[in-house]
């Protein structure tokens, strides 16, 4: 029996597909409370307790190129259904774990959901009108960061008051309930894309991304000169090489290199990477200064709680103001957007130097920075958009998603050694010092301004036809129902 599914208000539409982004990014920032205790709760060592932080990192860097391939080929909405079955699933595995292993399966699993973002921004190309499609991008890039600015204290709150498995089955309660909207109130979409999947390039995109990301996340704790980091550092790229040879060559790609090849996505691409970094520098930075004992002098001695609270408005602002980029890019174009967007968030790395005083100057910076954030991720879909054919939208989408999340490596591997070897000693605790905090945040200032360099280059504005109407004459190929593939 086919899926019926009835037409639905556009407001709907964006409605579920802000709430998938909320799930979906809110996994990224649901253990971070839990670091401290995960080698008691699991009996592991500090060291391999950090893998349930990475091995998300890592299955989402992997997955998201892959669900956005497949969703031009079988249809965003279908894909998103899929995605939100790795949510559900990793998050009970996670519930249930007694010791690492499960709990590093099951958030690997959560990790495949993160493809719904990238799709969800994709699909609205499919189901909105023109008029209504950069006001709805918007939104849905700031779910991003209203999804993992609320992650913290909802998670402290838990660590502190409950057992820390009511977290993961809360998970998995929010994400079985987007799969339900999802499948009730989003309309099928059509398969835009024809030909194959590319195994072979989804196998080699994989192995260069986890050799990369596992060398520069790791690299600190195995030591930036050990043969396992130079071997995976090294040898990465050349994977990656050669996998650009393959796609360069297949019939039906994983990735369309050509396509991002054009000036415009590639521009983007590549401020998209240095926002990545840009943007998790103060994510790293920020809430160690909120929690470091007073007693440093400039450490501000807040609890796990207490720091996820002041920066959760960060993420309100970002999305109450979504909005006004949307209004920036419909008047002067998303290329704009981005350039302001980049120097807002310059302004708010700027603006620590006179207030990392207090937790109110902290959460005054936190605020501008995600103010830029949200203009600047509401501005870049737009303008990959605007340059790719609707059978690549998904696909392009989730290579420049991919893009943030190696910037973000970097910035974490980056800031880590800032922090390292600047320190002081407190009590016998080495812990990094005041004028570690202030290089990091000054390293952010510097590559957001690069940032809205690369941005300027990009060219002018697209047209209307960019990202409202097909961009190829391929006619779309309709969506099976759900219902056929069981």
């Amino acid at each position: 029996m086919a899926s019926t599914t009835p037409p639905t208000r556009p407001g709907v539409i964006v409605g579920v597909l802000a709430l998938a982004g909320i799930a979906a990014s809110l996994m990224q920032t649901l253990v971070v409370p839990l670091i401290g205790q995960l080698p008691q709760l699991l009996d592991t060592t500090p060291a391999d307790a950090t893998w349930a932080v990475t091995v998300t990192l890592l299955a989402a860097a992997v997955a998201t190129p892959v669900t956005g391939r497949l969703g031009d080929l079988y249809g965003k909405r279908r894909m998103l259904l899929v995605c939100a079955a790795p949510l559900i699933t990793g998050s009970v595995v996670c519930a249930l774990a007694g010791s690492l292993l499960p709990m590093i399966v099951g958030r690997a699993l959560q990790g495949i959901g993160a493809g719904m973002v990238p799709l969800g921004i994709s699909v609205l190309r499919d189901l909105l009108p023109p008029e209504r499609l950069g006001s709805a991008i918007a939104l849905i890039s700031a779910s991003m960061g209203i999804g993992g600015a609320l992650g913290l204290p909802i998670s402290a709150a838990v660590a502190e008051n409950a057992d820390w498995r009511v977290l993961f089955w809360g998970a998995a309660a929010l994400s079985t309930l987007v799969a339900a909207l999802i499948w009730l109130k989003l309309p099928a979409t059509p398969a835009r894309a024809v030909g194959g999947f590319d195994v072979v390039g989804a196998i080699g995109l994989g192995v260069g991304l986890v050799g990369l990301l596992l060398g520069v996340s790791k690299g600190a704790v195995w030591g930036w000169g050990s043969p396992a980091t130079v071997g995976l550092l090294v040898a990465s790229p050349v994977v990656l090489l050669v996998w650009g040879r393959w796609e360069l060559r297949t019939k039906d790609p994983l990735v369309n290199l050509r396509v991002t090849a054009r000036r415009q996505v590639l521009l983007t691409n590549l401020a998209s990477v240095v926002l990545g970094f840009s943007m998790y520098a103060q994510a790293l930075i920020l809430p160690q200064l909120l929690q470091l004992p007073s007693a440093t002098g400039f450490g501000l001695g807040q609890s796990m709680l207490a720091m996820g609270l002041w920066m959760a408005p960060s993420g309100l602002m970002m999305m109450a103001l979504s909005p006004l980029g949307a209004k920036l890019s419909a008047a002067r174009g998303p290329k704009v957007t981005l350039v302001v967007g980049s120097l807002v968030m310059a302004l708010g790395y700027g603006s620590s130097i006179a207030l990392l005083g207090s937790t109110w100057g902290v959460m005054t910076v936190t605020c501008i920075c995600n103010v830029g954030l949200g203009l600047a991720y509401g501005a870049m879909p737009a303008l990959i958009m605007g340059a790719v054919p609707e059978s690549e939208t998904g696909s392009a989408n989730s290579f420049n998603t991919l893009m943030r999340s190696i910037g973000t490596s970097v910035s974490a591997a980056v800031v880590g050694v800032v922090l390292s070897q600047m320190t002081i000693d407190l009590g016998g605790r080495t812990l990094p010092s005041e004028s570690a905090f202030r290089t990091g945040m000054m390293i952010g200032c510097v590559v957001a301004i690069v940032a809205a360099a690369i941005a300027a280059t990009i060219p002018g504005r697209p047209s209307e036809r960019g990202i409202g109407k097909p961009a190829d004459d391929q006619p779309p190929v309709t969506e099976p129902p759900v219902a056929s593939l069981t």
